[in-house]
């Protein structure tokens, strides 16, 4: 099996004893640098460690011939954009499980028409993790409030839609709200 561990490892700008570190249960350096150069057989198990690890999908670390790989061209930091040291890939994104996406028809605040937002489906228990944040909420008879998670009280959801000079709106104990976490936008 073909992999990209060491492209993505790279991209993520991690040293091999950092993946090694933050693998469950722990593993060392050269453990990962012998998955990453193939002279040690990757496993499923050992591919879902690292692709955890590395806070991504397993299948981002498999090369597959029909699956375009896209280069890095260029680093930008304060200092301007500059050429990579060595080659290094993109990795695509991918959904996670329970993920729901939002499709901007229209510009509100931040977000232009034909704007994506992916957003991963929070349980109440998890509502706190998105304040701050933008959110969909859904409503009854399948409406939703959509803005930014501003406050929580017991189970009351205060969320400022995005909308110039619109109001607060407040919604009781929703089952699930979405957290906005990748936008996709054409430019």
């Amino acid at each position: 099996m073909i992999t990209a561990i060491r492209e993505v490892r790279k991209t993520k700008g991690l040293t091999l004893a950092e993946v090694g570190e933050r693998c469950v249960p722990p593993t060392t350096a050269q453990t990962i640098g012998r998955l990453e150069t193939g002279t040690r057989t990757v496993s499923v198990g050992w591919l879902n460690r690292i692709a955890h690890a590395l806070g991504v999908e397993a299948a981002d670390l498999v090369k597959l011939p029909d699956r375009a790989d896209v280069p890095v061209a260029a680093l930008v930091g304060p200092d301007g954009a500059n050429a990579p040291t060595s080659a290094r890939v993109a990795v695509p994104p991918h959904p996670a499980a329970g993920m729901v996406a939002v499709l901007m028809e229209g510009s509100i605040g931040d977000y232009r028409a034909g704007d994506e937002l992916w957003c991963a489906r929070l349980a109440p228990a998890d509502f706190a993790s998105a304040l701050n944040r933008d959110v969909l909420v859904p409503r009854p008879a399948g409406r939703f409030v959509f803005g930014r998670l501003i406050g929580r009280e017991g189970d009351m959801l205060h969320v400022l839609p995005l909308s110039a000079g619109a109001r607060q709106q407040v919604v009781a104990d929703p089952a699930w709200i979405a957290m906005a976490v990748r936008l996709i936008r054409e430019l």
